[in-house]
């Protein structure tokens, strides 16, 4: 078996089992035991988009601009002005009205010289009430991977067509690398999640390295002039190597010299609880400030496959599955994001994208983010498709007007039909959130 490495086809399934790690430090997931085989991807229940953005296309026609990462803000004001920011690679950073119309367009910052890397802008999350100079403030945080540096953006709800302006600390410097010749080699910042510390205040970006298993905590420090920077707390390194039952070590399949990496990840604030999605091997848990144990909640199901790449195909040609992978999801893991019930219950959602579908999870520590249902987002015509290979999505279980009185989900769509073809073009999904919930709490 061939696997491409951004469309496998998910592994054979097989009972899962308790996976020993080589970290020192680790925890196996609390709920590994054979469970009964789920239900086919194409039986699982399904919701239609309501509405999509317009295609991006991922040519210099284009701006080489590609779809990756949403992030929901609300207006508090008038719910119905709130507005969805999302991240579109080298094409910057797009905004969006509740209709899916852009109203504001960013480019990502160019590199220092004509050589350099040109600014890509990967991931986005929020941060609400940011004590800056003139008060506080809403600001968007975004990883440019290209630079190797966080950029914010003030959120202003008075101006409707430029609502975003850019308040970067010009002095902010690289997140991850020593150099100029280091962020060329683009391993950079990644994935992140925001978080705001209940008891101190205190905001920060938890960033991942691409092509590596680090994960970074940045504490983000607004300066006197009314920008804001960032300095690093700590770091956690996950494993890139595994122990599997039968003593073998297993490390996933890559690209000579790239180990598994994270990218997208989510922080649950009323437990300071970090989500990270590790693409090929599956989705830990572990305390936002990166103390204690990261444990492995669920594993994709190519877990423990081995695989030796192919550098002529620049494929992974996979072996015999020896049944030590997860059930629920295929490899990559993406698109972490989570939606709040005001109980305190809800769900963690997470992309998998080998099989185009999406899975839930118990938001209660104390279940142990046990499985509770899966999902796909199917098209609703010809004109507006569902989702397939999602990267980035986000979820917002808060009332936003006339439109989406339930809430919001929106989800990358990795193939915009009818558009992709010979250029490839990716979108983001807008999906009545009330929807998702009926499906999922059947």
């Amino acid at each position: 078996m061939t696997l491409p490495r951004q469309t496998r086809p998910a592994a054979t399934l097989a009972l899962g089992a308790t996976a020993l790690l080589l970290a020192s430090g680790v925890t196996a997931p609390a709920h590994a035991a054979p469970s009964p085989r789920p239900a086919a991807a194409g039986s699982l229940p399904a919701v239609t988009p309501v509405a999509e953005t317009a295609p991006l296309f991922d040519d210099e026609e284009g701006g080489n601009a590609n779809a990756d990462d949403p992030a929901i803000w609300r207006n508090a004001a008038d719910p119905a002005r709130s507005l969805v920011i999302a991240t579109a690679k080298e094409g910057g950073l797009r905004v969006y009205d509740l209709d899916a119309a852009q109203v504001q367009a960013l480019p990502a910052p160019a590199g220092p010289g004509p050589d350099d890397a040109p600014g890509r802008f990967n991931n986005v999350d929020l941060v609400h009430g940011m004590p800056l100079t003139a008060g506080p403030a809403d600001i968007a945080v975004v990883t440019d991977r290209g630079n190797d540096r966080l950029r914010v953006y003030r959120i202003d709800r008075n101006r409707p067509d430029r609502p975003l302006t850019d308040i970067t600390d010009p002095a902010a410097s690289p997140v991850f690398s020593a150099d100029q010749a280091e962020i060329n080699d683009q391993r950079t910042a990644y994935g992140l999640a925001t978080w705001t510390d209940p008891a101190t205040g205190r905001s920060y970006a938890l960033v991942s390295r691409r092509h590596e298993t680090t994960v970074a905590l940045l504490e983000l420090v607004a300066t006197p002039g009314g920008t804001v920077g960032y300095r690093k707390i700590r770091s956690l390194d996950l494993p890139a190597s595994f122990r599997m039952p039968n003593g073998a070590s297993w490390t996933p399949c890559a690209e000579p010299g790239e180990r598994p990496q994270i990218e997208g990840m989510v922080v649950d604030p009323a437990t300071g609880t970090l989500y990270a999605g590790q693409e090929d091997v599956g989705i830990w848990r572990v305390r936002a400030d990166l103390g204690g144990r990261p444990q492995l909640v669920d594993k994709v199901r190519e877990y423990g496959v081995p695989a030796t790449y192919d550098e002529q195909t620049e494929e992974c040609v996979a072996g015999a599955d020896p049944g030590y992978g997860g059930r629920r999801l295929s490899a990559d893991v993406e698109g972490l994001t989570l939606i709040t019930e005001p109980d305190g219950d809800g769900y963690l959602m997470a992309s998998s994208q080998g099989d185009n579908t999406f899975a839930f999870y118990d938001r209660e520590l104390e279940d142990g983010n046990e499985y509770e249902a899966g999902l796909r987002i199917t098209a609703r015509s010809r004109e507006i498709d569902g989702s397939e290979e999602c990267d980035g999505a986000a979820a917002l279980n808060q009332p936003l007007g006339p439109k989406f009185p339930h809430g919001l989900l929106v989800v990358q769509d990795g193939h915009d039909a009818p558009h992709d073809g010979e250029r490839t073009a990716t979108n983001f999904k807008f999906v009545d959130l009330g929807k998702v919930m009926s499906r999922i709490d059947d």
